[in-house]
């Protein structure tokens, strides 16, 4: 087993499973740094048969760091055009990626969940939710196009355009998770689905998600080129 520490998350690889834990101690903010160690950690879990991505106690992700988002500069562009490079990579990954999601996922933090091959979340009084109308944010194309891949038509206006709060078991149903285990749980569950998703062929499994996913990922990083243009414009 190989297990590396960084300031907001661990990594550890065992058994061909990498295993990837943010935990800042607060909610897991998508921070610069946060997306930067990520970033490393699937850098060095490029050969692992399955990457498990998961948070601490109580919280997946609660989406992009506030006091960087509300400076509206630079940092700010950098960091949501981050989350989002992020959400495409592990759309297109080449192991299947697995979500062990152990609360709260909002905004950026439910579109990683929505990026992933397969989820599990654990039952709890958690919030599943995509928040930004309700807080005064227009929904990036990026984001929509990351949704529609996942959501049943109904509940994708439902999540975007009225910003609706899920609970674990009605967030299956609308397709953020694919299954929902009591909390003590969710450990063994991750690890008996890692188990089965590592037995897949690597090559089969890569190829296909491409063509599953490619389109959606080639839109995610059109928009954000767009949307990168009209700033230097």
């Amino acid at each position: 087993m190989i297990q590396r520490m960084g300031t907001l998350l661990t990594s550890r690889l065992d058994n061909s499973i990498a295993t990837i834990t943010l935990d800042d101690g607060k909610v897991n903010v998508l921070s610069p740094d946060m997306l930067d160690q990520v970033n490393t950690a699937l850098d060095e879990a490029a050969d692992a048969a399955v990457v498990v991505l998961t948070g601490r106690p109580g919280v997946f992700s609660a989406g992009f760091d506030l006091r960087v988002l509300q400076a509206r500069d630079e940092a700010a562009d950098r960091m949501i055009r981050g989350g989002f490079e992020l959400a495409a990579r592990l759309l297109t990954f080449p192991a299947p990626v697995l979500i062990a999601c152990t609360g709260h996922a909002i905004a950026m933090g439910s579109f990683l969940l929505l990026s992933a091959d397969y989820r599990i979340g654990a039952e709890g009084p958690y919030k599943i939710t995509a928040n930004e109308v309700a807080i005064g944010m227009s929904i990036p194309v990026a984001a929509i196009e990351i949704c529609r891949q996942r959501l049943s038509p109904t509940h994708l206006s439902r999540a975007l355009t009225l910003a609706e709060t899920f609970p674990p078991a009605e967030a299956a149903a609308a397709g953020f998770l694919d299954l929902v285990v009591p909390e003590p749980e969710l450990a063994d569950a991750a690890a008996a689905a890692a188990s089965r998703l590592a037995a897949l062929d690597r090559a089969a499994h890569a190829a296909t998600k491409l063509r599953v996913r490619g389109a959606t990922a080639a839109a995610i990083r059109a928009d954000l080129e767009a949307t990168s243009a009209g700033l230097r414009g």
